[in-house]
């Protein structure tokens, strides 16, 4: 149910207030579906499942719940959105996790300069039910709407439009902070701005955000313009994303499997939000759910490389254009619930690196080699470009340059030591990789890729952690 309050202040703003949802229903929304919210000890899982881990729960669902229920626990904790995260940025082994997806409150919207106020429990998905309908969309997504604004913040998420808009940090005007010593900060590019650099890209160690404001950009349309280019090899990638690096959202899907004159063959997708007026409203809820465990032999090289040359052919033509809701465009994957079980019980890794432009072609050719001949490859390999404007955050993982982000199938005695061994490459070449979607890096290879990680953990809460932070910077074993 939604109350509605026009204030007569000339600039047309509302004030939202959204009834708070039952706990067990929000949880039922979350990553966190086998055990029910309500301070129980049970398996928590990313969405890559790897590594499980137990934990206690807690429902944060009140602000003013915050510094109480930090202050009570007698061991570290770590606030948690909707569990998205791939690796175990979301995760702390054995302890407690906040459960933050109860502060879902729509707090304040100006129609006129699209900022909107919101409880950082709110999802990607919730905002545009929200604003499309009144001519707005979000300045930066990632891949799936089912992203807290918290979370969204904690990682600085990106997207396609990351050359000409940034991270999501980029778009934040500012937050609160509590921290478990009971202060609350206004964070913003101005005031406490060491803590806003802190907390965007963060991970969630800074404190608990409680509310931030956001601004949106306008659309008059749910559809996308949008144009799919086959090419073949890293040179014609990276003359096309010379060639479009004006348009608004640009992606590639790249094939890692094939070698020989197929060796890096893709489809370069570029889109912008349709300047033709038409219908807005909000998204239908998905139905489709993935509906078992894929057992372990599904995911293998001649099954990827099938799908890679149905999916790279499909078009029929190497160039086709044509008009697209933006649900498809931004969100292919969200329409098949629980899809990550197509990778099997023991779960999946992603890796994703950033290599600057001056080894972006020979880097990113090399990596790619050792991906096909590895036999791991998978048919989800998804290559762009970071474009010049710096985030906020200190701790952000976007760089000027080459990002490839693909998932592999966990498998016992290869999957890790390939990961590791691209890691390595990926040093080598001046890149590093992104933290919220890693379950594997080492120790001394995240203090190279983040060389601020000390200046960073000067503004970490001494009462948050994450089974992420202690295995990089091994805190846990040093206590």
């Amino acid at each position: 149910m939604l109350f509605q309050l026009s204030l007569p202040s000339g600039r047309h703003r509302e004030i939202m207030t959204l009834l708070a949802e039952l706990p067990e229903e929000r949880a039922l929304k979350s990553s966190y579906q086998d055990t029910a919210c309500n301070g129980s000890t049970g398996s928590f899982e990313s969405w890559g499942r790897y590594p499980r881990h137990h934990a206690k729960l807690v429902p944060i669902n009140w602000q003013q719940d915050i510094p109480a229920k930090i202050a009570g626990l007698h061991h570290q904790a770590l606030p948690v959105g909707m569990g998205r995260s791939y690796g175990d940025s979301c995760q702390l082994n054995d302890r407690t996790l906040l459960v933050m997806t109860g502060m879902n409150r729509l707090l304040a919207f100006d129609s006129v300069t699209g900022l909107l106020t919101a409880e950082a429990g709110l999802t990607l998905e919730e905002i545009l039910d929200f604003a499309v309908p009144r001519g707005f969309f979000l300045p930066v997504t990632p891949g799936t709407k089912y992203v807290t604004i918290g979370g969204a913040i904690a990682n600085d998420i990106h997207g396609k439009n990351h050359h000409v808009a940034g991270t999501f940090g980029n778009h934040i005007t500012q937050f609160e902070l509590v921290r478990s010593d009971g202060s609350r900060r206004l964070c913003t590019p101005t005031e406490n701005s060491e803590w806003f650099s802190a907390t965007i890209g963060g991970l969630g160690l800074t404190g608990v955000i409680t509310w931030a404001e956001l601004r949106l950009s306008p659309i008059v349309s749910r559809v996308i313009d949008y144009e799919r280019i086959q090419f073949h090899g890293i040179d014609e990638f990276l003359a096309l994303a010379e060639q479009y690096k004006q348009t608004e959202y640009t992606v590639s899907w790249i094939d890692c499997a094939s070698t020989g004159k197929d060796f890096a063959r893709g489809v370069f997708m570029l889109g912008e939000h349709s300047r033709v007026p038409g219908e807005l409203k909000p998204s239908p809820k998905p139905k489709l759910v993935f509906p078992f465990e894929a057992p372990g032999w599904a995911l293998n090289n001649k099954t990827v490389s099938m799908f890679n040359t149905v999916f790279f052919h499909k078009q029929g033509k190497p160039r086709v254009a044509s008009l697209s809701d933006y649900e498809p465009f931004f969100y292919p994957l969200d329409k098949v619930q629980h899809w990550n079980r197509l990778y099997g019980k023991k779960g999946l890794l992603q890796f994703q690196y950033a290599i600057p432009w001056e080894s972006a072609r020979e880097g990113s050719i090399a990596i790619l080699r050792e991906i096909a001949k590895s036999g791991l490859a998978s048919f989800l390999a998804v290559l762009k470009v970071f474009g010049n404007i710096t985030s906020p955050g200190i701790m952000s993982f976007p760089q000027p340059g080459v990002t490839l982000a693909l998932d592999f199938p966990i498998k016992a005695n290869k999957t890790i030591p390939l990961v590791r061994r691209l890691a390595d490459m990926t040093l080598d070449y001046g890149g590093r990789l992104n933290s919220c979607k890693d379950a594997a890096m080492t120790a001394a290879q995240f203090q190279t890729f983040y060389p601020r990680w000390k200046l960073f953990s000067e503004f970490r809460d001494p009462a948050l952690a994450s089974s992420f932070w202690e295995r990089v910077t091994g805190e846990r074993e040093q206590e």
